[in-house]
């Protein structure tokens, strides 16, 4: 009787580790497929800032260091979201993810900034055109930031709940690192407006 009992016991436990593994390889696959929809994103924002360069340089000939910094900060940012998205479940490479981009909102927001003392650039239709699309697109990189953001989240707390805790330890399930700006002034949107 007690053998029985003590099979019972473990083939309980032997489920409830089961779930706990598979729940976790879930939540896991969820924030990777959230972190997919932001490297969509990122990609075409990064296929947008040469355009906007390019039309930018016409008006801008004596502006060059500045359009030579967006393009290095958008370069520096395409490497690190190529390596974030081999591993979105590498902290370092989201941490470094996290920093090209906020160097490149920065290098952004000073390119437009410098583009409002040129009215010729500001009624240019290309430029308009391409800043309507950034905006789009960073609207859309701020919706899946998010919905990686609460992915991460869940995944974080699922791997911390007991007793999915002690297989997570156990099976190598790290804790997955947040998308999150650094400074305040940076969490605003790059403004882009022309008109």
């Amino acid at each position: 009787m007690i053998g029985w009992i003590v099979l019972g016991v473990l083939a309980f436990a032997v489920v409830l580790a089961v779930t706990a593994y598979n729940r976790l390889v879930q939540l896991r696959n969820r924030y990777k497929n959230a972190f997919s929809q932001i490297d969509v994103q990122l990609k075409r924002r990064y296929e947008l800032i040469p355009n906007l360069v390019e039309t930018a340089k016409g008006y801008l000939r004596h502006e060059r260091q500045t359009l030579e910094a967006v393009i290095v900060a958008r370069n520096q940012a395409s490497t690190a979201a190529q390596r974030a998205a081999a591993a979105p479940g590498d902290a370092a490479a989201i941490g470094d993810l996290a920093g090209a981009e906020t160097a490149l909102r920065g290098a952004l927001g000073r390119l437009f900034a410098l583009a409002e003392a040129y009215p010729d650039l500001k009624a240019n239709t290309t430029m308009n055109q391409l800043s309507e699309e950034l905006t789009s697109t960073e609207n859309k990189v701020a919706f899946a930031r998010q919905a990686y953001n609460d992915a991460v989240m869940a995944y974080n707390t699922g791997r911390e709940i007991f007793p999915a805790s002690i297989i997570a330890g156990a099976a190598g399930f790290g804790e997955a690192r947040l998308l999150e700006v650094e400074r305040a002034v940076e969490r605003e949107p790059v403004k882009v407006s022309f008109a």
